[in-house]
């Protein structure tokens, strides 16, 4: 396995997008040659910045019709600007759940386009959110990733993505207060939408910092979850630096 790692160059990415995908794709050629990597087929991981998705639960025999009608209603209208697409998952339930995302299109090409410049062929682009779920083995938990700025936080149910969101951590803050506050939104959210999470779903921090055990202690409390670290996927090999390769191992893990 071979695997690496660079930082974008600056100006050439902004909170997620993609602004100049020619020095991405020259950074991204860089990078392959320096890991010695000749594979050719890009799997692309994007931000969630560039998107809305919402997770709906229908009756069984509910009408498409009925359902794209709901889905049009709380993401936005497909234009030559936005895209829109859902999907069926959790089959084997007792009612229908869509997974519907709107995405731009411009951000897309974009990360194909710098692919390309690094001499990849762009095959799939999927959001970190559902990255990151596929990749973590609890069912039910809040992935709270401090390795970003600004931090991002994923509600995840069923391994399924609910609700992503990102908040800023002022340094001058007192760090439980900061990230209860960016939690808190989530998880009422999640319950305000007819979601219900188990008190014992832990919130998994996701971070190249060591945290302290009274930090992760206040922020159990604060929140009303237990707070853990991430632990290492199964199935990957030791050295792996498996925080900062998350959203890549999930979605090598895709199907279809």
């Amino acid at each position: 396995m071979r695997c690496g790692e660079s930082i974008a160059p600056a100006g050439s990415m902004e909170r997620g997008w993609v602004v100049d995908p020619a020095s991405v794709g020259q950074a991204l050629r860089q990078l392959l040659a320096r890991t010695e990597i000749s594979a050719t087929r890009a799997l692309i991981v994007a931000s969630d910045a560039i998107a809305s998705f919402r997770v709906m639960t229908f009756a069984n025999g509910i009408a498409d019709s009925e359902v794209d009608a709901v889905v049009t209603s709380q993401l936005p209208t497909p234009t030559d600007r936005m895209a829109l697409r859902r999907k069926d998952i959790l089959r084997d339930r007792r009612q229908r759940t869509v997974y519907a995302v709107a995405w731009d299109r411009g951000q897309v090409q974009s990360m194909a386009e710098a692919a390309r410049v690094a001499g990849l062929d762009p095959a799939v682009v999927e959001l970190k959110s559902l990255c990151v779920a596929r990749a973590i083995p609890k069912a039910a938990c809040i992935l709270l990733d401090m390795s970003t700025d600004p931090c991002e936080a994923v509600l995840i149910v069923d391994h399924v993505p609910r609700i992503w969101h990102a908040f800023k951590v002022p340094a001058s803050d007192d760090r439980v207060t900061a990230l209860s506050a960016g939690l808190k939104p989530l998880l009422a959210f999640h319950k305000q939408s007819g979601g219900d999470l188990s008190p014992d779903a832990p919130v998994l921090v996701r971070t190249e910092q060591l945290l302290a055990a009274q930090l992760t202690s206040d922020l159990s409390e604060a929140v009303g979850h237990p707070v853990e670290l991430l632990e290492q996927p199964p199935r990957i090999e030791p050295e792996v630096r498996f925080g900062p390769f998350l959203p890549c191992i999930g979605l090598v893990m895709r199907r279809g």
